[in-house]
């Protein structure tokens, strides 16, 4: 009974209910221009909202390496990037190099030097097993839902204990593979979750 309440619960939730979080958060013109290239691009970046919760994890973990699964043109990165040290180094794949490159100018321009971004174009899934185990502060999982659960077995592997996991999406289109998800990281004795109301929802794990 438990579990069936909880799933009334989330999937009673709408886009007004982030709409808060999005007209707190502030974002400047480079952050403005790359959700614009989004658009162009048919790719949906994550909300302010959600943008800003990424700036705040990132920054409370005082990450210095960051995995970001989902490149798109650069939007989520910013938000990484402005919370990360400023030694730290995002490294974040995609399917499109064209959309990365885009992403590599919004950094740019928004003051970070080259340095600060490993760009890698391949399925995350490929990618992943070649970065090195427990060396990462934040994992951002914002992909393929169907991979998600891939995702996670990687991230776990990534991530330094204290190091928090991310997944986008966790409210939006309820597919088995995201329910899978929610209930695995609700259930999973190394994680200590919160799934946070921004955006399509912020699903976030602190690996134990």
């Amino acid at each position: 009974m438990r579990g069936t309440a909880q799933e009334d619960c989330i999937s009673g939730y709408g886009e007004a209910d982030a709409t808060v979080a999005d007209a707190y958060a502030v974002e400047d013109a480079v952050l403005l221009r790359a959700r614009e290239l989004s658009e162009l691009s048919s790719v949906r970046p994550v909300s302010p909202g959600s943008g800003a919760a990424l700036r705040l994890l990132a920054a409370a973990t005082a990450a210095r390496a960051v995995v970001e699964i989902g490149t798109g043109t650069g939007v989520s990165g910013l938000c990484l990037l402005r919370g990360m040290r400023p030694d730290g180094v995002l490294t974040t794949v995609d399917l499109q190099p064209g959309l990365q490159r885009q992403a590599r100018d919004a950094y740019a321009a928004a003051g970070f030097a080259a340095s600060r971004a490993r760009l890698i174009p391949g399925p995350a899934l490929e990618v992943l097993p070649r970065l090195a185990d427990g060396q990462y502060d934040l994992v951002f999982c914002d992909g393929d839902p169907a991979e998600s659960i891939g995702y996670l077995a990687e991230s776990l592997r990534l991530l330094r204990p204290g190091g928090t996991v991310c997944f986008e999406g966790a409210l939006g289109v309820r597919t088995h593979a995201i329910r899978e998800l929610v209930r695995t990281i609700r259930e999973h004795p190394d994680l200590v979750p919160a799934l946070l109301p921004v955006g399509d929802g912020l699903l976030a794990a602190v690996k134990r």
